[in-house]
């Protein structure tokens, strides 16, 4: 009985590097649609706000499906190959790597899965859950994630556009977000209760 629940705790643990996987994909296709522009209302927006909520999603779901060391695992190693990423095409393209911008970034991001994973946990076991919980998580993430990133850019935003792009950015995510919390909502709990 041991054994054969020794092979079912090892085979879900393997799966988990399928999802951990999927997230890096994901990480990785939103820097590179950082620079993939469309204009919705006369307002630019990046392509790479579009797959975001996908991540907060995904982390999500391996703590719910798997447990929290693996979503913790999930979010450092997706945000370490961030880096890797960034600095390789920085290279392969010739320009300079600035530094103070990728590890702005890649603290808006890990900072930003910190505070998603730490509260959806907590909603998870220890309230009954709700539509509106973790919708609010997922937008108050994503809110984090922009603060970060305002941070960092401060010196190269123009005022008079910025806010229109932030909230427009917020809206079309919170509208990602719906179906992402009802499926969110309808997962059940995997092996770690």
């Amino acid at each position: 009985m041991k054994l054969i629940r020794r092979k079912k705790d090892e085979k879900l643990y393997q799966d988990s590097w399928l999802y951990i996987l999927l997230l890096t994909t994901l990480v990785i296709l939103i820097e590179s649609l950082r620079e993939y522009t469309f204009y919705l209302g006369g307002v630019q927006l990046s392509y790479s706000l579009l797959p975001l909520p996908l991540v907060y999603f995904l982390v999500n779901y391996i703590v719910k499906k798997f447990n929290y060391h693996q979503a913790i695992a999930a979010i450092s190693i997706s945000g370490v190959i961030y880096v890797c990423f960034s600095a390789i095409v920085s290279f392969g393209l010739g320009e300079r790597l600035i530094l103070s911008s990728v590890s702005g970034e890649f603290c808006g991001y890990v900072i930003s899965q910190f505070v998603n994973l730490t509260i959806y946990y907590y909603i998870m076991n220890s309230t009954r859950g709700s539509y509106t919980l973790v919708f609010l998580n997922y937008i108050f993430a994503l809110i984090v994630y922009y603060f970060f990133y305002t941070i960092i850019h401060l010196d190269s935003i123009t005022a008079d556009g910025y806010w229109t792009t932030y909230f427009l950015t917020l809206i079309i995510q919170a509208i990602i977000c719906i179906p992402l919390t009802i499926i969110d909502y309808k997962i059940k709990r995997g092996h770690e209760r």
